[in-house]
């Protein structure tokens, strides 16, 4: 078999596990996009408000609201956006096993005044100036199959801006070139206006039972977090994959069970890091990585578990590795998430070594009756380190996610005060891994990183970057106002790499980001935005000290930036 091609044994296990769930079939609805505003975080405040069923953990998106919360219509959990009886684009077939939608028409916009900031948004490029991404499609289904067609269009203005200054001494263009040329992350995406049409949220799924196997490019998240996930999120465009994933909970004896198992195809952004031609001590810096047509395969498993005797808490584990698919040779590089390929650090174990490997585990806890959650994410950034290396040293190659939200009802109906709170941090604070430059996202054969297009497929802000957010919001149903304010500290593993010996505070890159959000319903509209003002401190590390006087502040930069979207939900 050639090594170009990906390997049967996916398929294979797939319609084996299928098969095992018998031939039975019910209607299965349309899944909801992660990067539709609003209606994501419309459906989890539901849950805590105990509107929605409880055995959904939202810890494996997208979501099938009409297979988890019993609804007829997936994009209507109230049934007051669309009536089928009345409409002339949403209808069921003559022998009521099929189904035909139009999906919501869906437009966001972003304009960044002075230089690129932004995470979470799907196929949208780091930016300066305007960029718009627009969204449409149908969903057809007939029998156990469903068909998703949901293309994307994004064009971005994609203007010059200032990046990691040329005028940084040669010696840490040197160290930061250590950690370009181990991702795939561009500074900017080309030197001219930048437009691309994606299949975006499309699918094509067999669906039996609890569990759907198919195609899909969608965009995927699996972890608790509302502005984080570790492992999987919508900051990069959404890649092909195969899939075998539950619709809904899996209820067994001893609780409810959720899953997803994928294999996908990972591709480069074709464009190079800044200033890829600089040369220092007469040394190139740097290092072109395959080309692309050496595409990357990866492969993941999600599981998630409800315990029956204690309602309300989650617990989850997930697991991805990657690697070129040219270095593919057996059954164990399509499903590592198996292997048991474990020992310590000293040892060479090279068909390990080309795996880019990470892990990590999750839990929820929600009580609708207190519209409370908790939750939280522990990561390994490897997966090859034995139990006792793990329990001398946990803190080694780790990150996390804390966070809650709670909803305090206010005098007036349905009204409530949103308060929330996350913290993400994936810079190291174990010093031998800052040194040998072990960031998240980073590798040092799997060169191109845990991404996608330029993009990092798990937390936005990138390797070794430190975020706290905080914030606050009146609520009612699909209406929301609010504030937050966020504290960015980027690549603290290269500021300790580079710069701590010289002991300066000023050299830290910190970004501190008052917001205003707005999001309300109007009629079958829905409207949002995401109003930022980005202060940043000592932008991109960079200090120019003077001669004649003693203490010169860093580069302190500041730009607006406006997030704003229209969902329109065909009647």
């Amino acid at each position: 078999m050639s090594k170009r091609y990906l390997s049967p044994y996916f398929l294979i296990c797939f319609l084996g596990l299928a098969c095992c769930v018998g031939l039975a079939t019910d209607a299965s609805g349309q899944s909801v996009s992660l990067n539709l505003p609003v209606y994501g975080d419309y459906m989890r405040r539901q849950q805590l408000l105990g509107n929605l069923s409880p055995e959904s953990s939202f810890m494996i998106r997208p979501l099938y609201p009409s297979e988890v919360f019993g609804t007829s219509n997936g994009l209507d959990l109230d049934e007051s956006f669309t009536d089928e009886d009345l409409s002339d684009f949403n209808f069921s077939t003559a022998d009521n096993k099929g189904r035909f939608q139009i999906l919501p028409l869906m437009f966001r916009g972003q304009y960044n005044g002075e230089y690129a900031f932004g995470i979470n948004d799907g196929p949208m490029i780091p930016n300066r100036g305007m960029q718009y991404l627009f969204n449409a499609g149908v969903f057809f289904e007939y029998g156990p199959l469903s068909i998703q067609f949901q293309p994307e269009v994004l064009h971005a203005r994609n203007r010059d801006f200032q990046g990691f200054p040329l005028d940084h001494w040669g010696s840490t263009w040197l160290q930061y070139y250590e950690w370009l040329n181990t991702a795939d992350i561009p500074e900017r995406f080309g030197g001219s206006p930048y437009t691309r049409l994606s299949l975006g949220q499309s699918s094509v799924r067999l669906n039996i039972r609890e569990f759907s196997l198919g195609i899909s490019n969608e965009n995927l998240w699996w972890g608790p977090g509302r502005r984080a996930s570790l492992l999987m999120s919508n900051n990069a465009p959404g890649f092909l994959h195969l899939t075998l994933n539950t619709r809904r909970p899996l209820q067994t004896v001893i609780g409810g069970f959720e899953g997803q198992l994928i294999a996908g195809k990972l591709q480069s952004s074709g464009f190079e890091p800044p200033h890829h031609n600089y040369v220092y001590a007469s040394t190139p810096l740097y290092v072109p990585k395959r080309d692309d047509e050496d595409w990357r395969y990866l492969s993941g498993l999600v599981l998630t578990y409800q315990p029956k005797w204690l309602p309300g808490l989650f617990l989850g584990f997930s697991s991805v590795s990657q690697m070129y698919h040219s270095d593919m040779d057996g059954l164990s590089d399509y499903l590592p998430v198996f292997n048991g390929e474990k020992g310590p650090e000293s040892l060479s174990r090279p068909s390990v070594d080309k795996r880019n490997q990470l892990s990590s585990g999750f839990f929820r806890w929600m009580d609708a009756t207190g519209h409370f959650e908790f939750y939280g994410e522990y990561g390994s950034n490897g997966n090859s380190r034995s139990l006792a290396d793990f329990l001398i040293d946990p803190d080694k190659n780790r990150a996390f996610t804390f966070g809650f939200t709670n909803l305090i009802p206010l005098k007036k109906e349905n009204e409530f005060f949103q308060l929330g709170m996350e913290m993400t941090q994936t810079g190291q604070t174990v010093r031998e891994v800052i040194l040998s430059r072990n960031s998240w996202y980073t590798h040092p054969h799997v060169r191109h990183g845990y991404t996608h297009k330029g993009q990092v497929l798990g937390f936005g802000y990138g390797p070794g970057s430190n975020v706290i957010s905080l914030d606050a919001s009146w609520v009612k149903n699909f209406n929301r106002l609010g504030f937050q304010l966020e504290y960015i500290n980027h690549n603290n593993d290269f500021y300790y790499k580079r710069f701590e010996e010289i002991k300066d505070w000023r050299r830290k890159y910190v970004d501190i980001v008052p917001s205003l959000i707005a999001e309300w319903r109007i009629n079958n509209l829905l409207v949002s935005g995401h109003f930022q003002y980005v202060n940043t401190l000592n932008y991109k590390w960079y200090l120019e000290n003077h001669p004649d006087i003693y203490f010169v502040p860093g580069l302190d930069q500041n730009t607006f930036v406006a997030n704003f979207g229209i969902s329109y939900l065909i009647r």
